[in-house]
């Protein structure tokens, strides 16, 4: 006949061994999470961009600094006008690779951006009075102060606090507007002004009135 000891030991033995499984199953693992949001973040090649293709098994085939052409497409040996544009590097590499297998024995394909320019939702446009208006690749942490700084600044003609962001709408829906002081940010240092941009985005600076 056990002891009560010795049933005691078995009974919270067991408990806590459920409270494991339990807490192993209710919590999915943080790096599930971390590729998941990788996956969705994952760059969009746009007309512009500069790309490297290495096929290593055929380093003939191979191509450094190859620009997207503006419709969207690319060219290398053996693969003439391949759309490019719209495909994360991994996409393109794999089409890449299907579209040489009667060719070249099991290719292995890498795409690199070299340059980023990116598709137009993941751009930023700085437009009207700025010293060079120009379309930006979008960054992580872009503000309106850094797009002000790439564009030069603004013109002496520029009316900065009446400055706009048109921001696109999501899924479908209409464009807002957001009213940023210009004058006052760049001029005046105020940093409540620095607003932080979004991919899409366009600055207006208008011209003002003399």
């Amino acid at each position: 006949m056990r002891s009560p000891n010795v049933l005691h030991y078995a009974v919270t033995v067991l408990a806590f061994a459920a409270m494991g499984c339990t807490s192993y199953t209710a919590q999915p693992p943080d790096s599930a999470a971390a590729l998941t949001g990788a996956a969705a973040a994952e760059y969009m090649i746009g007309p512009g961009d500069g790309l490297d293709v290495v096929v290593y098994s055929a380093p003939e085939l191979s191509a450094t600094g190859l620009p997207v052409r503006p419709d969207g497409r690319i060219s290398i040996p053996l693969v003439p006008d391949i759309v490019a544009a719209g495909r994360s590097p991994t996409q393109l590499a794999t089409d890449i690779r299907e579209r040489l297998l009667p060719y070249v024995f099991e290719p292995n394909v890498t795409v690199m951006v070299r340059n980023f320019v990116g598709s137009p939702a993941q751009q930023v446009r700085i437009i009207g009075e700025a010293a060079q208006p120009r379309v930006l690749p979008y960054r992580e942490g872009m503000t309106v102060v850094d797009a002000v700084i790439e564009a030069r600044g603004l013109t002496r003609y520029a009316a900065g606090n009446r400055a706009e962001i048109i921001r696109r709408g999501g899924l479908g829906a209409a464009p807002s507007t957001l009213r940023v002081r210009l004058d006052d940010l760049m001029r005046g240092g105020d940093m409540r002004q620095d607003v932080p941009l979004r991919p899409g985005d366009t600055i207006v600076i208008p011209q003002g009135w003399f």
